[in-house]
């Protein structure tokens, strides 16, 4: 019986006497591999990005915004009249043991002057818990008050787009903007955020006291009402609790019937990151598995070249086979040169994957994440590859009849 060693070195030998032959038939794992691990890295940065994009909203996040109501038996769309109020806010805060945090909000567009500078943004009326809401750190100065708020004072925070538009290098601390004409003294400087899921910028905002908001900027038309109220859940695993007792107390104070449809809709963001994340997932797996059919196809390439090799090497099985190899000795021997092939092909393939990956991140300005499960898997699956091709010729090779194969020309 001859032994693993020498049969390895038999094997390696056999390929490097046909070396062209043996690169082109790794060509198809090398291709294989570095297509499934670019493939794999595309969808999981992906992954990876919308999961920083949402995550920049605030975690353990609930939105809860008016419902659709019903008017002369028509039946209007969603928040197409205010039915949440300060009040509501408050009472989520002090009666759901779930609930950490509460910021009603109340918002709208508006024209911001400094000096000869001016700046349209978003105007959101609210209370100093939206910083914790919102997992928002200022940058400098410090947050309106409780008492801001009772008092309606005209205090504001800015984002940094508007910081940027508005005072360029100078320091916006202490300095009055002008908001609808209103002046508003800058006491803080909201950190940066960057781009929201749908692209919005995060940082073009204003924050200021939401009854400010209502008596000085957008009118007092319905007091006390709000656009929508942002909750932030204790923990991820309060998230349902606190959707449950939200639902619960809004339908008790707004006299909600057993029987009739909230007027308010629960939004738990962390169940759309869920969502988002099982998309991408699916996305990752569908270009794995596109990428992973070149694969195939360089296993059956393989399996050709080494029917071919089992034909043109007949003659040298019928001499090993005569003075003493047995058929396991043969099949060993090819299955051992496709595991070769395929294990190379693998190793280059996944240098020549991560190179390809960071050069897309950098040219198409992508994020990519190489993790180390699709290189594992990559390379399992080229060994795979190898093993499963590379049997049906070992096979048939240790079959030959040692005497027709001595006669074989």
């Amino acid at each position: 019986m001859i032994s693993i060693p020498s049969t390895l070195k038999i094997s390696l030998r056999a390929l490097r006497v046909n070396k062209m032959r043996s690169s082109l038939t790794m060509l198809g794992i090398i291709i294989g591999v570095s297509a499934v691990i670019t493939m794999l890295a595309v969808g999981t940065g992906a992954s990876a990005k919308i999961t920083e994009q949402i995550s920049t909203m605030g975690s353990n996040l609930i939105i809860i915004v008016p419902g659709s109501t019903t008017s002369g038996g028509a039946r209007l769309g969603g928040g197409s009249q205010s039915t949440l109020s300060r009040d509501d806010a408050e009472a989520i805060k002090n009666e759901c043991p779930a609930v950490a945090e509460v910021a009603p909000i109340l918002n709208g567009a508006a024209q911001v002057v400094y000096g000869n500078q001016n700046w349209s943004t978003g105007i959101y009326g609210t209370t100093p818990g939206i910083l914790e809401v919102r997992d928002w750190p200022l940058a400098s100065g410090r947050p309106f008050t409780d008492q801001d708020v009772r008092s309606a004072t005209k205090v504001c925070l800015l984002g940094q787009t508007v910081v940027d538009n508005l005072f360029g290098g100078m320091d916006p601390l202490g300095q009055i903007v002008r908001i609808k004409k209103v002046p508003f003294t800058v006491v803080g400087v909201l950190a940066r955020k960057g781009q929201s899921l749908v692209g919005q910028d995060q940082d073009d905002t204003i924050y200021i006291p939401v009854t400010t908001a209502q008596n000085k900027i957008f009118g007092r038309s319905i007091p006390g009402m709000v656009r929508s109220i942002m909750v932030k859940a204790r923990s991820k695993e309060d998230l349902d609790a606190a959707e449950r007792q939200i639902t619960e107390l809004l339908r008790q104070r707004h006299r909600v019937g057993p029987n009739q449809e909230d007027d308010f809709t629960v939004r738990n963001l962390t169940q759309m990151m869920q969502v988002a994340e099982q998309s991408t997932m699916i996305m990752t797996l569908l270009l794995g598995a596109i990428a992973s059919v070149s694969m195939l196809v360089g296993g059956i390439g393989i399996m050709n070249i080494m029917l071919v090799s089992v034909t043109e090497r007949t003659r040298e099985i019928g001499i090993r086979m005569a003075v003493g190899a047995r058929s396991w000795d043969i099949r060993l021997q090819f299955i051992i040169e496709a595991l070769t092939l395929s294990l190379i092909g693998g190793m280059v393939g996944i240098a020549i994957g991560i190179a390809g990956s960071k050069i897309l991140s950098v040219a198409a300005d992508w994020p990519t994440v190489v993790s180390p499960l699709s290189i594992f898997f990559a390379f399992g699956f080229s060994a795979f590859i190898g093993i499963f091709f590379g049997f049906y010729p070992a096979y048939k090779a240790s079959l030959l009849n040692p005497i027709e194969a001595l006669r074989y020309e």
